[in-house]
């Protein structure tokens, strides 16, 4: 009888934690969604249009950028690298290969990372973006990235 009990108790805790994991996999999958937005209608977009007032949607106002590119230190504000691509050439019009990539997001509660490639001119980054819910926003707040050669 004990063993048809414990059979039972653990029969109904495995029920119970399967239907957690369910909730929270479906919240996290708007949450995605919602990020997967802001990537590519706000930060691929601006990037490629070189449309500044995309990018500003995108970042929150004090994010920091890091990283390196060709193997050279890199290091921003969110406004000196929006500035810097509304002052260039942008991928759009210099008629160039641009090919923007979602590999991956994880999320988690209010914040969340993803994992992006970018080819865009000569390079090929692979950027690391940290994303944090802000009044109900899903905003960068945290950007690092590396040049690739292929």
């Amino acid at each position: 009888m004990r063993i048809l009990l414990i059979i039972a108790w653990l029969f109904s805790f495995s029920l119970n934690s399967y239907a957690q994991k369910t909730s929270v996999m479906k919240t996290d999958q708007t949450q995605e969604s919602e990020i997967r937005n802001v990537i590519e209608n706000y930060y691929f977009k601006g990037i490629f249009e070189g449309n500044t007032e995309l990018l500003k949607k995108a970042f929150y106002k004090d994010a920091l950028l890091f990283g390196d590119i060709k193997g050279v230190p890199y290091f921003k504000t969110a406004t000196q690298y929006i500035e810097g691509v509304g002052s260039r050439v942008s991928p759009e019009k210099s008629g160039k290969d641009f090919k923007a990539t979602i590999i991956s997001i994880d999320v988690i509660n209010s914040i969340a990372t993803a994992k992006l490639n970018v080819k865009m001119y000569d390079f090929n980054y692979y950027n690391f973006i940290t994303f944090n819910k802000i009044n109900g926003e899903w905003l960068i707040v945290n950007k690092t990235l590396t040049d690739v050669q292929p």
